[in-house]
């Protein structure tokens, strides 16, 4: 699901290079193709003020990125292949994307590298180019497999990463939420993975950005592992779900997004307990950061949470352009202090 805007900036710095070894060209009918990329570095979160802590988050760095390739942008989930450095996506347009964050001397984002985009494939190996078949929104990446959630044409599916490309999916995952629940433009944007050794042992979960039950609860399900079931996540005020990660501790952290012509757009990172994600139950938590148009973000749409070589655990998040002028694609980066 898509939203509004942002403002135009300054590029200083260019990023264009091959993705050398991580993926070559696929077949002819959905080639990975280099995309340009430039990067523009973002030193302040909130606007004209050099504060760097917000909460519990830590604000490291960021970039605004453009593209004059036609296909860049709505950048919908992606995960780091290694830790902070190279990333696998998908866009809410049937794209995979692929490429790596480069770092100043001081370890902050300073631009992109290897940036590519590769469309999605049938079970032929044809690109498919109807957006309702391949409106991809949710991402987890383990033991060299992506498993995708779509809407519109709701399904969870799973997909080789190949060094030749992307092929087609060779599994789709029962995803337990009643179909009938489902709403058009408002599936599953979360697909994470439970923590390895807690009451899910490592199994897929994912969740609904705005498919409701009768109680205005947000739905959700367990469907790997021992315990599998459908919970709901708490709604608290005017917010749809866009990603989610878990924290080592077996927390969850959910990214947010609100949008009214009046104010703008908005986004909140928002913690739930681990044991309140149950079958049967009502998942919920905190609040741990809220942002506005005051603000550096956009239509905050893609998260990952991952580990620096010093051991800080860091939140990484992406905007969704949504292909309009209006909006900005956007990398930022925390630092979470968990004390």
């Amino acid at each position: 699901m898509s939203c509004f805007r942002g403002r135009v900036g300054e590029m200083l710095a260019v990023a264009v290079v091959a993705l050398a070894g991580l993926l070559a060209p696929a077949a002819a009918d959905a080639p990975v193709a280099a995309v340009e990329v430039s990067a523009r570095p973002i030193a302040q979160f909130r606007i004209g003020s050099a504060e760097r802590n917000f909460g519990p988050f830590e604000f490291v760095g960021g970039l605004e990125m453009t593209s004059p390739a036609g296909d860049f942008g709505a950048l919908s989930s992606f995960r780091f292949i290694e830790p902070g450095a190279a990333f696998i996506g998908v866009a809410d347009t049937g794209f995979w994307f692929f490429g790596s964050v480069e770092r100043d001397a001081e370890g902050r984002p300073s631009g992109l590298s290897g940036f590519r985009m590769q469309q999605m494939v049938d079970k032929s190996g044809n690109a498919i180019d109807r957006k309702w078949e391949v409106d991809a929104e949710g991402l987890d990446v383990r033991d060299g497999i992506a498993t995708v959630g779509f809407e519109r044409n709701h399904r969870i599916a799973q997909y080789r990463i190949e060094p030749e490309g992307m092929g087609p999916a060779f599994k789709e995952v029962p995803f337990l939420v009643p179909a009938r629940e489902l709403r058009q433009n408002k599936g599953f944007e979360t697909v994470t993975r439970a923590h390895p050794y807690g009451q899910h042992e490592g199994g897929l979960v994912i969740v609904s950005e705005r498919s409701i039950d009768k109680k205005g609860n947000v739905f959700a399900a367990i469907i790997e592992g021992p315990n599998k079931g459908v919970f709901t996540v708490r709604r608290e005020g005017d917010v749809d779900i866009t990603d989610g990660a878990f924290l080592p501790d077996g927390d969850l952290l959910l990214l947010e997004r609100r949008f009214t012509m009046a104010d703008g757009v908005a986004m909140r990172l928002r913690r739930i307990y681990g044991e309140s994600i149950s079958k049967g139950e009502v998942a919920d938590g905190p609040v741990l950061m809220s942002a506005d148009m005051g603000y550096q973000i956009d239509n905050m749409e893609a998260m990952d949470v991952w580990q620096r070589a010093d051991g800080a655990l860091m939140v990484s998040l992406m905007s969704d352009d949504n292909h309009s002028m209006l909006q900005r694609n956007l990398y930022l980066e925390f630092r979470l202090h968990e004390d």
